[in-house]
């Protein structure tokens, strides 16, 4: 009798120590320090992966036949999702190396009022190409009223309105999943609060939610976010403020004022929130320095307005405001060149050098000559050095503020790009959680993944958990490090060691793997034909 209960209890705990529930699984994922995205604590807990889904969160004790990675010392986490990024130049980067060696594996293009047109046929062409990360787009507000009205500075006719909202449903319908502004750019600069609302309706009655590169970001800010407020609540939608921030020294420090407005609009229960870059420079065109007004109807009459003295004079004088007050820093150091195709020797040179070098004193206002010939020669485009690290840190600790770059797809050599490109993500988790303590580990990553993931309407991407799909990133959170600077950017951030996308790795060992395994990702709004 004893020996059969001894056997009796060796039987037990076999039963115990199987898992005959466990799902089939291709890889098992052990001993990393798990967060799950939302918000918690990291879970010393294995995640197992079938296809391109994760299948399993638990303890595995027995993996079967799947390939099992040993992750000790390394993060798990979902894959990083930039809700604002400039996708342009996709079909001649497809594999999206500059994004996923940051961590990213999904991404939104389409922002601050441009994009692609006709959406539906971009998507398909996308997809027949192949990307290494899951995109979206948005349908812009600036690309619409251009195809209907070009350039002009004047507001729309009732069939040119109609016209632009049929052309945002049919962006909805094909795939985008909200519309974006560009309210500081030609055409949006020229277009007023009903038009805005009235296109931004049509979005929401589709699903879609709003973005806006706000229509003042220095001396107008507080203007520019109540106008975003008041989009939210007349035209029912949700509103990020994108690239969020404070330009100009007279401005800094209303980044409490901005967040204050945003706390009461959600307080009323509009969903209104940010997202933010973690640099204290931006980059755009140097015509943002530029009186819209004056660059009304394209470069060609740009040309003429300045050959007139009194255009000319006045112009340069705004130019010369704007230096001071907002984007330039009231320094021409601060105004860095990072794309110049009729003189690629300025890329990385600032105002101050180019100066110089054409014998003048870097004064001011040769600044703002400087500035008019930039734009008569064709534009530019430069990184602004004019933000407060302060009011970086308080706008990103804010509990509704996603991380996004704000960043082109970039190849290693090409131009001067600003170092977000290559280091937004990765940034974050170097400066701001392991040297500067801004935000935990645990709540910089949701700000990365289950946050943006709510944004774009996501019930499967942004969270470790089964029926998710396997987006994962893993990171060594000792050698994570940005390297790309201002001054010298191609450099590829360290520490990043895997990213799954689609449950195939993108990135293995830390090297590209070269296979696209992203997926084309469609809107609220789309079926299919």
């Amino acid at each position: 009798m004893k020996s059969q209960f001894v056997l009796f209890l060796a039987f037990l705990f076999f039963l115990s120590s199987c898992q005959p529930n466990l799902p089939e699984m291709d890889f098992v994922l052990q001993n990393a320090t798990v967060f799950d995205g939302t918000g918690g604590d990291g879970q010393m807990v294995d995640v197992g992966v079938k296809g391109d889904q994760i299948v399993y969160v638990g303890k595995i004790k027995e993996a079967g036949t799947a390939e099992v990675l040993d992750l000790s010392g390394l993060v798990l986490a979902p894959g990083f999702i930039d809700i604002h990024t400039h996708l342009d130049p996709i079909l001649r980067l497809s594999d999206c190396e500059s994004h996923l060696r940051q961590g990213v594996t999904t991404a939104l293009g389409g922002p601050d009022g441009g994009g692609v047109w006709p959406l539906g046929t971009y998507l398909d062409t996308l997809e027949e190409v192949g990307v290494g990360m899951n995109v979206g787009f948005l349908v812009g507000h600036n690309v619409v009223r251009s195809n209907i009205m070009g350039l002009e500075n004047r507001a729309p006719t009732t069939e040119e309105l109609n016209s632009m909202k049929a052309q945002i449903e049919q962006g909805m319908l094909e795939g985008a999943f909200g519309i974006s502004t560009g309210l500081k750019y030609l055409p949006g600069t020229f277009a007023d609060l009903d038009e805005v609302v009235q296109l931004s309706r049509v979005a929401a009655e589709h699903g879609g939610f709003y973005t806006s590169h706000l229509r003042e970001e220095g001396l107008g800010l507080m203007g520019g976010v109540k106008e975003a407020v008041i989009i939210a609540e007349e035209a029912t939608i949700p509103v990020v403020l994108t690239h969020h921030k404070v330009v100009g020294k007279p401005m800094w420090g209303s980044s409490t004022k901005t967040l204050a407005l945003v706390d009461s609009a959600r307080e009323v229960g509009l969903d209104v929130r940010i997202d933010q870059y973690p640099y204290t420079a931006s980059h755009t065109g140097i015509g943002i320095l530029i009186p819209n007004w004056a660059k009304a109807g394209g470069n060609g009459r740009f040309r003429k307005r300045i050959q007139d003295p009194i255009l000319r004079d006045s112009i340069k004088k705004q130019i010369l405001f704007n230096i001071i007050n907002d984007r330039g820093g009231a320094d021409l150091k601060r105004v860095q060149f990072s794309r110049v195709r009729w003189e690629p020797e300025l890329e990385g040179k600032t105002l101050h050098d180019w100066a110089i070098e054409e014998g003048m004193e870097p004064t001011l206002e040769n600044g703002a000559e400087l500035v008019m010939q930039a734009q008569f020669r064709g534009g530019a485009n430069c990184i602004f050095h004019a933000m407060s690290e302060e009011d970086v840190n308080r706008i990103m600790q804010h509990p509704y503020t996603a991380i996004a770059s704000d960043g082109r797809l970039n190849a290693l050599g090409d131009g001067h790009p600003h170092p977000r490109a290559y280091g937004t993500f990765v940034r974050v988790l170097d400066k701001y959680v392991k040297q500067d303590s801004v935000l935990s580990l645990k709540e910089a990553i949701r700000k990365m993944t289950s946050l943006p993931a709510e944004r774009m309407g996501f019930n499967d991407r942004g969270i470790i958990a089964e029926g998710y799909k396997a987006d994962l990133t893993i990171f060594n959170p000792q050698q994570i490090k940005e390297t790309a600077t201002f001054t010298d950017p191609h450099h590829y951030p360290e520490g990043v060691i895997f990213v799954m996308v689609n449950g195939k790795w993108a990135i293995q060992d830390g090297e590209l793997t070269k296979g696209k395994f992203g997926k084309v990702l469609r809107g609220p709004a789309y079926t299919k034909k």
